[in-house]
């Protein structure tokens, strides 16, 4: 069995404060705070995708985006590594795009018994290809993939400095918590900021309610993930995603923890089949406001909750101030919205819709009662290109607590 890992009190108490970081009038605090669109989880021929990494980090540029992790499996994207194009005719033509479109001084390739090898770029070569200060941040990034009795157990490291071995453990939690202290430590030391998040806990049920109330030390999971076998929804026997949120926050508040806070992402595998049961760019994200676009400024900013996490809607507002939380949607003509405030109030153990209201804007005041409230915003839009039963595009803000002197 691996010894646990105890986290540092001091840098647990760090991270406490920083939950509480969100009872604040958020938009206020920072000299220009801006709105940026960045998706944290996304693979490429580094592991397990289909695209390489630079026409991946051009697609995303060109969506409008100012900042991506590509996140590969147990890997940074380091030293040299060659890929073998598969012989389908949909692979080859993608390569011979990508050599006509960036040209034979960048492509590195060769042909090895009739096997189409090349060389991909890695973190420092495609960073100088695509980062443009300001305007598109890359942020390094690593799936750890670990797992227990088969059970797939993936965490995001965003930011990250150096590769971490999947750490291992004798149980579920175990592993999680092992590799979350690893994290934590990582950042501890290195002085850098560094921020794990829990991946897909419905893929193949692996993580259930409870594994996730035991966790120390995590901030961040993913309440909507865009590859298709994910189970965001649940099924007759499990809970959803969204569910599984406020009953770890109402858990989490019990303990003195800091909110959880929810992420979309795309978990983007499949860059040359769409639909349904590909796992396709451009599902999730989050909006994040800050002042600069820096990996330290976006990260301090998702731990103080200044972020949303969206398959579509755009929130032109988002304030929590005197213990109210108002939101504004930035309307598209012909669409209609439904904001829904979701929560708990003190001494409950289940969550509950507060009020729903239709339109671009609602208020919800926290009385002495609540204990956390969020939004859900729903359009009447479809999705492009959904997954599940997930059809409208929506958005989710974070969950804020009352603040006894506002």
């Amino acid at each position: 069995m691996q010894k646990q890992r105890i986290i540092p009190i001091l840098l647990l108490l760090l991270f406490i404060t920083n939950g509480c970081k969100k009872d604040k009038a958020t938009p206020k605090d920072s000299p220009s705070p801006k709105w940026y669109k960045g998706n944290l989880h996304t693979h490429s021929y580094w592991s397990d995708g289909d695209e390489f990494p630079e026409v991946i980090l051009d697609w995303y540029k060109a969506k409008d985006y100012q900042f991506i992790a590509l996140s590969d499996h147990n890997i940074l994207a380091e030293g040299e590594k060659w890929i073998e194009i598969s012989e389908d005719s949909l692979y080859q033509k993608a390569f011979q795009n990508y050599l006509e479109n960036y040209g034979s001084h960048w492509v590195e390739h060769k042909i090895d018994s009739g096997r189409t090898l090349v060389r991909l770029k890695t973190y420092e070569e495609y960073k100088g290809h695509a980062e443009e200060e300001g305007e598109f941040l890359i942020i390094p990034s690593e799936e750890i993939t670990d797992s227990f009795e088969n059970k797939p157990l993936h965490m995001n490291a965003t930011n990250i400095q150096n590769k971490i071995e999947p750490q291992g453990g004798s149980s579920v939690l175990q592993v999680l918590q092992n590799n979350i202290d690893e994290v934590i430590k990582q950042r501890q030391e290195t002085g850098v900021p560094i921020m794990p998040h829990i991946n897909h806990p419905n893929f193949h049920y692996a993580i259930d309610l409870n594994d996730m109330i035991a966790l120390n030390g995590e901030r961040f999971f993913e309440v909507y993930n865009g590859h298709p076998m994910v189970h965001n929804m649940g099924d007759s026997v499990h809970i959803s995603t969204e569910e599984m949120w406020d009953l770890i926050n109402i858990s989490y508040l019990e303990k003195k923890k800091p909110l959880l806070y929810g992420l979309a992402t795309d978990d983007s595998h499949h860059y040359h089949k769409k639909g349904s049961e590909w796992s396709n760019a451009g599902r999730g994200w989050v909006m994040v406001q800050t002042d600069s676009l820096t990996a330290t400024s976006l990260i301090d900013a998702m731990e103080s909750g200044d972020f949303y996490a969206s398959t579509g809607v755009s929130l032109k507002k988002v304030e929590y101030a005197k213990n109210k939380l108002s939101i504004e949607v930035l309307e598209e003509e012909g669409i209609n919205y439904t904001l829904t405030f979701i929560g708990c109030r003190k001494g409950k153990s289940q969550p509950e819709e507060f009020v729903s209201t239709k339109g671009t804007r609602g208020d919800f005041e926290l009385t002495d009662d609540i204990l956390f409230v969020r939004c859900k915003i729903i359009s009447s839009k479809l999705q492009d290109n959904p997954i599940e039963s997930i059809l409208y595009e929506m958005a989710w803000t974070q969950p804020v607590l009352k603040m006894d002197n506002p």
